[in-house]
Parts: C-alpha cells; sequence; structure tokens
C-alpha cells in the first residue's frame, strides 16, 4: 500500500506523550523489517544523500504534528496483519526526535493486546556520543535498527552525503555494544559504491560489530527523481543509470569476504 500524508492532529497538545513531525505513513510495509510493518516517515533530515528518493522529507520545519495517541490508532486498525511484523519509523531521519520515537515505542511494547515489535531505519547522523542521554530511552525501546551506510570511505561518504561518518559509525559501536539487532543497508551506485574494493571495505569497517544480523544491498534506481524536479532541486546524479541488479550477488559475497578477514 502506498504511503500516504498524514494531517496534523488537532488534540495533539493534549496528548500524554512528546509530539512527532511526520511526513507520511504506510500501513503496509514489506521492506522496513520482518514482516509486515505499520511504517512512519518523520520529517526531517541532516543528510543530503545524492540519490536520496525522499528529499520532501528533508525539511525540519515540514510535514504535521502527529500524536502517538493517533499513530497507535492507526497501527490498531491493522493489527491483525502485523502479526508476524511491527512497527518501523523510518525518514527523513527518526533520531532527530528521539523523545518521541521512544515514547512511541514503549506505547507499542505496553499495548493491551500485546507486545508489538519495533524497528528504527536510521543513518545514524543524528546521533551524538557527547549526549548519550538524549538516545538511552529510544534505544532501550527498539527491537531492531535498520543502519544505512553510505560509504565506507569518510572522504567518498562526504562527498555522496555532504556529511563525515564518525557519528554514525559511534551509532553502530553502541548499536553492538547493546546488542541491538541490526540489518546493515548499503546503496548501490553505479561509479561509486560498486566496486568489489568498496564492498570488502565495507565488510571491514561493520566486521567488529558482532549484533549485524543482516546485509541488504540495494540497488540505485531513479524513482526519486521527479521529486527533485518538483522541488526545483538539482538532481546530482542525473544520467547515472539504474544499477544492474545481477551484480548484487558477487557485490553481496564481496561485503561477506571482508567481514571475515575483519574478524580473522
Amino acid at each position: 500500500m502506498a504511503q500516504r500524508v498524514i494531517e496534523t492532529d488537532a488534540h495533539a497538545e493534549d496528548s500524554a506523550y512528546a509530539i512527532g513531525r511526520i511526513h507520511s505513513i504506510e500501513s503496509m510495509g514489506t521492506v522496513d523489517g520482518p514482516g509486515i510493518r505499520f511504517v512512519v516517515f518523520t520529517q526531517g533530515c541532516p543528510m543530503r544523500c545524492a540519490y536520496c528518493h525522499n528529499p520532501d522529507t528533508w525539511a525540519v520545519d515540514a510535514g504535521s504534528l502527529v500524536s502517538v495517541e493517533t499513530l497507535v490508532s492507526e497501527f490498531e486498525s491493522n493489527r491483525a496483519f502485523y502479526r508476524s511484523g511491527g512497527i518501523t519509523v523510518s525518514g527523513g531521519e527518526p533520531l532527530l526526535q528521539p523523545e518521541f520515537i521512544a515514547d512511541l515505542f514503549r506505547a507499542m511494547h505496553e499495548r493491551p493486546a500485546g507486545r508489538v515489535h519495533t524497528c528504527l531505519d536510521s543513518c545514524g547522523y543524528a546521533y551524538d556520543p557527547e549526549h548519550l542521554e538524549r538516545f538511552s530511552a529510544v534505544l532501550d525501546e527498539t527491537d531492531m535498527v535498520l543502519l544505512d551506510i553510505k560509504h565506507s570511505d569518510p572522504a567518498g561518504h562526504r562527498e555522496l552525503t555532504g556529511r563525515d561518518p564518525e557519528r554514525i559509525l559511534a551509532f553502530g559501536a553502541e548499536l553492538a555494544r547493546r546488542g541491538i539487532k541490526t540489518v546493515i543497508r548499503h546503496v548501490i551506485v553505479p561509479g561509486i559504491t560498486d566496486s568489489e574494493e568498496e564492498c570488502e571495505a565495507l565488510g571491514r569497517l561493520i566486521a567488529p560489530w558482532r549484533n549485524v544480523v543482516g546485509l541488504e544491498l540495494l540497488p540505485y534506481h531513479v524513482m526519486g527523481v521527479s521529486k527533485y524536479e518538483q522541488l526545483g532541486i538539482p538532481y546530482r546524479l542525473a544520467g547515472v543509470e539504474p544499477m544492474d541488479k545481477a551484480r548484487i550477488p558477487a557485490l553481496r559475497e564481496a561485503v561477506l569476504r571482508g567481514m571475515r578477514v575483519g574478524r580473522a
């Protein structure tokens, strides 16, 4: 089922929880964690990934103000579909709103009809290792993380995203310290992240994280280009063709090879 915008909650200020700034929701997500998921896309992102297919989520002052109660109600209206799934919060970047996500995940864990599996889809850049107290509550309530690693090389990371990777790596290390199940995601872009050398380096980078339970190599696509045209934003990867999916198995093996080397 397609994403849909959720309107500002007229009674959000009466909520017992922190209020979230939300871009949209998807009621039948199948690619954002195990099983069928209720997916919440938060508004605001500090990264500027060249291939981002949701540039409409970048602005931190856009979106709708939505209460935890409203999202719980949306979830409960389709609960029967989520028995083998749960809720995933994506973005944008959810960690820009740690108090809200902590309240939402806690409410899901405490549902009278049964505990709901929680999943955080994050690039990790909003995490601040100098202020662990801001993120402790949300990580306490997170069952799984989908962690996007954009590039294994710091210079390549800056070129691709406009940001340094230090905070992201610190976030990955904290997830490992806590033992939170983590799936690594990596977008394969022709001419940028599609070499076996890059993928092996990614494997060595994540090798120390023993909590990694999955690896998803995502082929670059151009389905979000029309959004850039609508928003009047130059698309930095104009002319780059979609990734050949037939190459993904070999690149996945390169990542796994790098992990084995890193753990030897």
